[in-house]
Formats: C-alpha cells, structure tokens, sequence
C-alpha cells in the first residue's frame, strides 16, 4: 500500500511538473515581445511586483503560517534566482536575442537542475540517467544550433543566458527542497513577498515617463510574464519537483525550449522545421527512461 502511495505521489508530481513547463514556455516568447517596449529592468520588477502583490494576497486570505527562521535563507536564494536573477538576465539578453536562440540555452535547464539538485538537495540519480539528461539536452542544444543564422547573437547576450541558467537551476532545487516542508505556492509566494519590497521600489525608480508607446502586445507580454510566469507556473513547477524528484522531474524542461519554438512561431513568426518534430520525439524518449530510471 505504502509503495502505491509512493508511486502515484511520483505519478502527481510528472503531471505537476509537466503544466508548470507548459506554463513556463510561454515565457521567452512573452519576455521578447515586452522587451519590445519596456526597458528589461523595469519589466523585471514590474512582473515581480505584480506577482508579488497577488501572493500577498494569497497569503492573507489563506492565513498562511509564517515560515520558520531556517527557512528564510533558502526563500532568498530562492528569491535571487526565480524572481530576480533569471528574468532579469534573460530579459537584457533578449534585447539582443531572438526568443529561438534564447531557447537554446534552456536545453541546458535540466542539468543545471539536476546538479543543483544533488548538491543542495541531496539527489543521487543513477549513471544511466545522467546519460539520458546529457542526451536530451544535446538533441535540443544541437538542434537549436542547426537552425543556423537566425540564431547568432552577441557573446555577451550568450553569457547572460548562461548565468540565468545556472540561476535558474539553483532557484528550482532550493525551493523544491524547500517545497516538501513548506508547500509549493508558499514556497514561490514567500520568495515573491521577500522581493516585494525591492521590486515595489524598482518600479518607483524605474517608471517611464509614458506608456503612450507602450503597444499591446507588451503589455500582453508582462502579463503573462507577471501571472503565469511568475506566479501560476511555479505553483505547478514546485510541487511537481518535491513530489516526482527535482532531478527526475527537472527533465521535462527538455520539453520547454521545443513548445517555446512552437509558441515563437505562432507568435513571432519563427518558423518550425520538421527537424523540430523529429527533435520533440527523441527528447520524448529521453524523458520516458528518466522517468523508469527514477529511484
């Protein structure tokens, strides 16, 4: 009974898992187009702010305990690496980037979570998972470095994509660490109350004078960015790493960079090759066996 248990809590924690990377691979593409009009630093706090007053909110209205003083610290790696760091470095990036080779580098996502996940987390995947994280991210990295020109950008672009990925990884494994103890919405709520008051006050400094130029689709952009993936995805995102595995789990964001190529071409126009198909099946296969290979 208690190993049926254990099997659906993992079953649960793959679908979790799955519609919070749904969620997130709309967030290049949206990022892309906001950065269209507003400044990267402003946007940064803008959705962070916005998130941050709706989990406020949340944690009022549900008369959420406060976390405990160990807990605190973890919530602002958490914080630096989810709410601040990765869309701040991913949104200066995309000014010089097109959503495509942006989302070449979140092929690199899963190992950063999986190495985070053993260091903070206390992780020991099997060597033949390893092989498979390796082999998914290759199919995509490879993949995204085929489609050829349209991904050129400058190397300082690329090495702020890098960093927001080694941030982004330790933002995942610290907060679904934390998500077994403290829950997975209050998990990226607490992070998102911690920044509230930097973010607030970022958005006093960094106010344009106008928003007369400010198009909708930017304004679509941030909300998507400020909603689903600041708030809504991560409630999705972190429950579905404590209950499946941060490392096992973290492989579905294989999966993110080929729906976010899809989104780019419906949004942006990117077009989809039948390489990509091929791609999706592949990466498919490498997160099948990551998933047996789960201990």
């Amino acid at each position: 009974m208690a190993a049926q248990r254990t099997q659906a809590s993992r079953g649960s924690g793959w679908v979790h898992g799955f519609i919070g990377m749904l969620i997130f691979s709309g967030s290049m593409p949206a990022t892309r187009v906001a950065v269209a009009d507003f400044d990267p630093l402003f946007l940064t706090v803008a959705r962070a702010s916005l998130a941050g007053a709706l989990a406020l909110l949340a944690l009022v209205l549900t008369r959420s305990a406060w976390p405990a003083r160990p807990q605190w610290r973890p919530l602002g790696v958490v914080s630096g690496g989810v709410v601040l760091g990765f869309p701040l470095l991913t949104a200066v990036a995309l000014q010089q980037l097109s959503a495509a080779h942006a989302l070449l580098f979140l092929g690199l996502l899963p190992l950063s979570t999986a190495g985070f996940a053993v260091l903070r987390g206390g992780e020991r995947p099997r060597p033949a998972f390893w092989l498979c994280a390796v082999l998914g991210s290759s199919l995509v990295v490879g993949h995204a470095l085929s489609r050829g020109p349209n991904l050129q950008g400058s190397l300082l672009a690329d090495g702020l994509m890098l960093l927001a990925v080694l941030v982004c990884g330790l933002g995942y494994a610290e907060g679904a660490r934390l998500a077994r103890t403290l829950g997975g919405w209050q998990v990226i709520c607490w992070a998102l109350v911690l920044a509230l008051p930097l973010s607030v006050l970022g958005v006093w400094l960094m106010l344009p004078a106008s928003f007369s130029g400010i198009h909708g689709s930017a304004w679509m952009g941030l909300a998507y960015v400020s909603l689903f993936s600041m708030l809504i995805g991560f409630v999705f995102w972190y429950r579905g790493l404590a209950l499946g595995g941060i490392a096992a789990v973290g492989q579905l964001q294989l999966l993110q960079p080929l729906f976010g190529l899809a989104l780019a071409a419906g949004l942006l126009h990117e077009a989809v090759s039948a390489g990509m198909l091929g791609v999706t099946v592949g990466v498919l296969a490498c997160v099948a066996v990551a998933r047996r290979l789960t201990p």
